[in-house]
């Protein structure tokens, strides 16, 4: 199984492994404290989302215009899959909210390792252990049950439930276009592509669902700045340099600890209480991830094909 995609020095290599894995953690944390961060914002979601992308889309692009980069059409091109699959998620998911239970469109969100994993065999020849396979069948499993003990499943619907179907496919589709990227762009220039082409999806559909999109004032402005730094510059950034460096079903089940992070947070900061099963889940989501990730760094280091 290919550990990194950089061909480079084993020792080097090791390195640029280990940073990938606390990237990829660092990402899916940021990710985890945004539904903290939203519940602090009096505004609708897709208009949320429209300023959370623009705005981290042109911190981006200031940060490539510093360094003497620019933005072309073949990066916008080689984005467009991924930003689409991006814009998707992001509304399909506030859409299942709205019409199904938090809890539900997060179930329905756990198996993304698992369709990663397969996809990532197919397209990228990534091999899963016996033993990784079932590390990562915990962790879903283990997360269902933090998510299912927490909240009253009433209010589900099937429209909201297709809801979140179609974004689990949506993000899904995100990762495999995140790692597939690399023979095309650097992991920069896919990140500020996908945030342009998320930010316009986003400004349309709120457009013509009739949402308000008046300019976020007052607290609501440094919340969405928190979240468009937080969620977006370093999560996505993070995580879209990470793909490129560790096993995309590895990445994918990184994501598990969104809703693990999002618990504890509402936990420390909203007074939320976790019962004594979901601190036990929550205990068998970190010990898989950890199993995990001694697993891969105790494999040894093998030449791979350069990152163009």
């Amino acid at each position: 199984m290919s550990r990194t995609d950089v061909s480079q020095a084993p020792g080097v290599q090791e390195r640029e492994f280990s940073l990938a894995l606390l990237g990829a953690t660092m990402a899916v944390i940021a990710w985890g404290s945004s539904g903290i961060i939203i519940r602090y914002i009096d505004m609708g979601g897709l208009a949320i989302a429209v300023y959370r992308f623009w705005i981290y889309a042109a911190v981006l692009l200031v940060w490539m215009f510093a360094r003497g980069e620019r933005l072309t059409l073949a990066i916008m091109r080689h984005s467009m899959y991924g930003g689409i699959a991006l814009g998707l998620d992001v509304a399909l998911f506030f859409s299942a909210v709205k019409n199904t239970t938090i809890v539900n469109a997060t179930v329905i969100s756990a198996p993304h390792p698992v369709i990663v994993g397969l996809i990532a065999w197919r397209l990228f020849g990534e091999r899963i252990k016996p033993r990784e396979g079932l590390l990562m069948l915990a962790a879903v499993a283990a997360v269902i049950v933090v998510v299912t003990q927490g909240a009253d499943s009433a209010g589900a619907t099937t429209k909201g439930d297709l809801f979140a179907v179609g974004a689990l496919l949506a993000w899904a589709a995100y990762f495999v276009f995140s790692k597939a990227s690399r023979e095309k762009v650097t992991p920069a220039e896919f990140t500020v592509g996908t945030a342009i082409w998320t930010g316009a999806i986003n400004t349309v559909l709120a457009i013509v669902l009739g949402q308000d999109l008046s300019p976020p004032t007052g607290s609501d402005l440094g919340w969405i700045l928190l979240l468009a730094f937080g969620a977006g510059v370093v999560g996505h950034s993070l995580m879209n340099w990470s793909l490129v460096r560790i096993p995309l079903w590895l990445g994918s089940t990184f994501t598990l600890l969104i809703p693990v992070t999002g618990s504890a947070m509402a936990w420390i900061f909203l007074d939320e209480t976790l019962s004594t099963i979901q601190v036990l889940g929550i205990g068998v989501v970190l010990t898989a991830l950890g199993l995990l990730v001694v697993g891969q760094q105790s494999q040894p280091s093998q030449p791979l094909p350069a990152e163009s």
